[in-house]
């Protein structure tokens, strides 16, 4: 009985990620400070019965499309929420490594504000880890589809795809991503009854969680652990 309690309360600090995967970072020893403890798979959430609830996706590709970081961007931008958070924000821009599956979620007061914000990330990421962008790839969105941003690319020599209009398979990477980030955010407020304007801060601390605890295809490591052990 301990362990089963043990279980479910990792899997609530974890952003009620799955037990599955939860079990597999114990086994393999890939998180410091993960008890190891039996993770029950027959364990059934009430929350995340009650507010992940949907319907059969498609099959996951376990392959590695891209070769190096940086070589492929997945973004999309999801919202307004209807509340809005602690610093006046209501959208959520989300930018995926392609190689590493590595997640950044910026928030922003207007759609508009994705270019700017987008701007700053390059130069960030760049500098950081010592690889240049090729490609990026984005909805027909008007906050990515327009002069400014086209300008922006061109500038600097990004080749920007876009997914065909109606179908978000396509850009299914960041899409899955948008889901599953505010299906745990929902799960993290519902559970405890805190005020609509934290969904920022629940977003937040998802991806913080997503990043520790996925484990990337064919590595079969975090995209944390990934993404940080890159030489520059």
């Amino acid at each position: 009985m301990a362990k089963s309690i043990g279980s479910q309360l990792w899997h609530m600090r974890l952003g009620h990620a799955n037990m599955d995967t939860i079990s597999r970072l114990s086994t393999k020893k890939l998180v410091r400070g993960l008890p190891d403890i039996f993770f029950k798979k027959d364990t059934v959430c009430s929350e995340c019965e009650k507010n992940k609830a949907t319907k059969s996706a498609f099959k996951s590709k376990n392959a590695v499309s891209t070769t190096r970081p940086l070589q492929l961007l997945h973004m999309d931008l999801f919202g307004p929420s209807r509340i809005a958070s602690l610093g006046g924000k209501l959208y959520t821009f989300v930018i995926i490594d392609d190689f590493f599956r590595y997640t950044w979620v910026y928030f922003l007061v207007r759609k508009n504000d994705a270019l700017s914000e987008f701007v700053t990330f390059c130069k960030k990421v760049q500098n950081e880890k010592g690889f240049m962008i090729t490609r990026i790839r984005s909805d027909h969105g008007s906050k990515f589809e327009n002069a400014e941003f086209k300008q922006f690319c061109d500038t600097h020599g990004y080749l920007h795809e876009f997914s065909c209009p109606r179908t978000p398979q396509q850009n299914g990477v960041v899409e899955c991503k948008n889901r599953t980030l505010s299906e745990m955010a929902r799960v993290m407020l519902n559970q405890f009854s805190l005020p609509r304007y934290l969904w920022a801060e629940a977003v937040n601390t998802a991806c913080y969680s997503l990043n520790r605890v996925l484990i990337r295809p064919i590595s079969k490591k975090t995209p944390y652990e990934l993404w940080n052990l890159i030489e520059q």
